[in-house]
């Protein structure tokens, strides 16, 4: 029913009677149709509040499922965390290992460089490779110049069988012992203890450990993205968590709603009240009474409101509508949070997966590079060992130099006393020898012939000489300043 059904009868002339009916029915449709409004409205704010109710669950369900994931995600970033933690820890061992061999390489390298700096005279080596309880990478055309043993002493070359031919084919003696002497004046042509250091083997064994050590670098990179990843995994799922949005203000919403219907109620009253009038003045008119002017002006002017009272209820019941509407909008807006809470929550059991291999991929390496990581430290000990070899082949060769020093002194010592006992003994016989002529010449004239033959015989002449006729030892020549090198 509309408006234009309840409009308002047109003035009758003083003459006639209005006609009713047609007033009553006006009534009656006014009444109905404020019912049926008064009934929307009533059916809408019992709908807000069933909404209400509604909004208060879905914001409860979204607030419970934030906290579910967020703390999800606090236990996923601890994850993290403990991965990276354990990464720390191995990249500590590794980084302690890298400084352990740093150590023990520049060690090495000190000894081989100072080995380098401390010149052997050419008298020492020899050119056999395998004589040499090292080995030699350097070896050059000098060393076929040498014989012996090592550090010992140059075996002769010369032959006194040796044939012109031989002599022709080959450098002459002389000349041979000229380069010698100058090879000796100049020492940039010397060898250094280097010289008889296997560089070729400690320099593959550095290689050796340099692969195992990135082989090391390929295991821990195996998850060293674990971390980024899962904490980026992490960021993404937090920033689609909906923002937490304010619930409209419920009791202004239903007080709003009351005033409203409490309007509408009276509208109604005012309806139902005009419709009893109208009923008693039409049975009044059936029973014969007839109504003035200013009756009829009064039921005309009441005809006349309704409309406006219509109006008022349907603007009543849109009020109450929008406000549903509104709820209904937040209603919605709660759905699509929890919609999207339940999508988040199937992320975070893919989350959940991802993490269970990554920890498990971590342990496998943890576990992998632990046992890579002794094995880098077993091989450290060679480093170790060459070190210890060279550092006492330098000191061993600081204490041959001094020996040899020694030896020299001793064997010049002992040539001292053989020479002063020489001479001793020379003086000795040319004294006795005198005698021996004094005495015959004063008494050999008065002796016998055949009377102590053996008294014209002269006195021994003596000798010192080695054991059983021993070759004299010969010893390198050593200059004074090596030997106060390596005092």
């Amino acid at each position: 029913m509309s408006n234009e059904d309840i409009g308002s009868p047109s003035a009758s002339s003083p003459s006639e009677q209005p006609h009713i009916v047609s007033l009553v029915c006006q009534a009656k449709k006014a009444l109905q149709q404020g019912e049926q409004l008064c009934m929307d409205a009533h059916t809408l704010s019992n709908a807000s509040a069933q909404t209400v109710v509604d909004i208060l669950a879905l914001d409860a369900q979204v607030r419970w499922m934030s906290e579910a994931v967020l703390d999800q995600l606090k236990l996923a970033a601890q994850v993290a965390k403990s991965i990276e933690q354990k990464r720390s820890e191995l990249e500590g061992q590794v980084q302690e290992w890298d400084t352990l061999r740093s150590q023990r390489s520049d060690a090495l390298d000190s000894v081989l460089e100072s080995l380098g700096s401390q010149y052997v005279p050419p008298d020492f080596h020899t050119v056999s490779v395998d004589s040499s309880p090292f080995g030699s990478q350097n070896g050059s055309e000098d060393e076929n110049e040498d014989d012996g043993t090592p550090f010992g002493l140059p075996k002769s070359t010369s032959d006194p069988r040796q044939s012109p031919t031989d002599t022709i084919r080959n450098r002459s003696p002389l000349a041979k012992l000229d380069e010698k002497k100058s090879k000796r004046m100049d020492r940039r042509r010397w060898k250094t203890l280097s010289d008889f250091v296997d560089e070729r083997a400690i320099e593959d064994l550095l290689d050796t450990i340099e692969t195992d050590r990135q082989g090391l670098d390929d295991i821990l990179a195996q998850t060293s993205d674990h971390p980024e990843h899962l904490l980026s995994a992490i960021e993404a799922i937090r920033n689609s968590i909906p923002e937490p949005t304010e619930l409209p203000a419920f009791d202004a919403i239903f007080q709003a709603q009351e005033d409203t219907s409490s309007t509408m109620a009276k509208h109604l009253e005012s309806l139902a009240h005009h419709y009893r009038n109208m009923q008693d003045a039409m049975h009044d008119f059936e029973a014969g009474e007839e109504f003035n002017e200013e009756d009829m002006q009064g039921m005309n002017s009441d005809a006349d409101a309704l409309p406006g009272i219509i109006i008022e209820l349907e603007e009543g019941v849109r009020s109450i509508e929008a406000y549903r509407n509104n709820l209904l909008e937040t209603k919605t807006a709660a759905q699509e949070r929890v919609e999207i809470h339940r999508r988040i929550l199937t992320d975070l059991d893919e989350l959940g997966t991802i993490m269970t291999d990554m920890l498990e991929q971590q342990h496998a390496v943890e576990m992998e590079s632990l046992d890579h990581l002794e094995h880098l430290h077993l091989q450290l000990r060679p480093l170790e060992e060459l070190h210890h070899k060279y550092t006492s082949y330098q000191y061993a060769y600081n204490k041959l130099v001094l020996e040899l020093a020694r030896r020299r002194q001793y064997r010049e010592a002992a040539q001292r006393v053989v020479a002063n006992t020489i001479a001793e003994l020379d003086a000795m016989v040319e004294e006795e020898r005198i005698l021996r002529a004094q005495f015959q010449a004063e008494h050999g004239q008065y002796i016998p012939e055949d009377v102590c033959l053996y008294i014209e015989n002269p006195p021994n002449r003596w000798t010192v000489s080695t054991w059983n006729d021993e070759p004299l030892e010969t010893l390198p020549e050593i200059e004074n300043d090596l030997v106060e090198e390596v005092r």
